[in-house]
């Protein structure tokens, strides 16, 4: 393992201390727990909140996305590990403007606990908080049981939606319901090249020979559903396709927003060369491209490979997805 830290331990707090510093205009700490991230612009009232989180090392996100037309603040854990109640709750009371407030996350055993809990003291001070938990990987659970899958590249899209929605001024209960949507439609499937090293015990997240590559496998290193000899691009964007579209049928006429994931360590001609695929393969099913996105939105520390995601649009989330946006990840006008 080489990376450039100083100590392990540290890693989270000077990542902070770093990222606030960089992006100052978007994000600052809340006082009382330096693990509290939120907007530098005061919700405004009447506006829905809305939080994300996990565990460090996805950067960009969830950090990258506090800005305008996004998310209001990000409660941060340990490296894949989700932050405590006690981040969560003092972020939710930042950003409530009396319109209460959306928890969104990936749908993982330590984040539907911590954020249930702080959703729950949330209530015991008279905040309104509903969730969304994202569950967009098709490998990690059948078709038959959605509810258990984890949320992976897609929670970017679903993310989006969401916080268009809260900036047009949907109620909770409809920001609610098209974040749900977002998600009933966002699926993903990844292939990896090559492990990531956690900084604080210095060990792989799994192993792989040199000329092996695994399909389906999670973002901290969940184990995935195929593992074989590496493959040209076309064929990796085939396979990755092929999955996503046997659970989520689109037709001639559909549309479509594609994301190319890079999760942490793939070079951007990578990325380029399986969107090209990608974009091929739908128009030669009749499928409608709405809006693009390549490169590192929710990365895995410095694991080799990429992921795929379709969110199947109407015209609701179509609009929903062009709503211009400002944060540190990215800016769409």
């Amino acid at each position: 393992m080489k990376k450039l830290i100083n100590h392990p331990a540290a890693v989270v707090e000077e990542m902070l201390e770093g990222f606030v510093a960089a992006h100052s205009r978007y994000v600052r700490q809340l006082p009382h727990n330096k693990r509290s991230i939120v907007s530098t612009n005061t919700v405004r009232p009447g506006k829905v909140g809305v939080i994300c989180g996990g565990g460090s090392g996805h950067e960009p996100s969830f950090l990258g996305l506090i800005g305008k037309g996004m998310v209001d603040g990000v409660p941060v854990g340990n490296i894949f590990a989700s932050p405590p109640p006690d981040p969560i709750l003092e972020v939710t009371r930042a950003v409530d403007a009396g319109a209460g407030v959306i928890y969104l996350y990936g749908n993982y055993a330590g984040d539907c606990m911590n954020f249930d809990m702080a959703a729950e003291l949330a209530g015991m001070e008279g905040i309104r908080v509903e969730t969304v938990r994202i569950t967009d990987d098709v490998a990690s659970a059948p078709k038959s049981e959605e509810d258990r899958r984890r949320g992976i590249a897609g929670d970017f899209l679903v993310f989006k939606v969401a916080g268009a929605a809260a900036d047009q001024g949907y109620s909770l209960d409809e920001v609610v319901r098209v974040t749900s949507k977002a998600n009933q439609v966002t699926r993903t499937m990844g292939v990896a090249l090559s492990p990531c090293f956690n900084p604080q015990t210095g060990r792989p997240s799994f192993e792989l020979g040199p000329d092996e590559m695994e399909i389906g496998l999670g973002i901290h290193g969940e184990p995935g559903v195929q593992k074989g000899k590496i493959k040209p691009a076309d064929e990796v964007a085939g396979e990755l396709l092929d999955r996503i579209l046997a659970d989520m049928p689109l037709s001639r006429g559909d549309r479509a927003v594609v994301l190319v994931n890079g999760l942490g360590s793939t070079t951007y001609m990578e990325f380029f060369i399986m969107y090209r695929r990608t974009a091929q393969i739908l128009a030669e099913k009749g499928v409608e491209i709405h809006r693009s996105y390549v490169g590192e939105y929710v990365t895995s520390l410095e694991m080799g490979g990429c992921s795929i995601t379709l969110m199947k649009v109407d015209d609701e989330l179509a609009r929903l997805m062009d709503h211009p946006a400002d944060c540190p990840m990215f800016v769409q006008m």
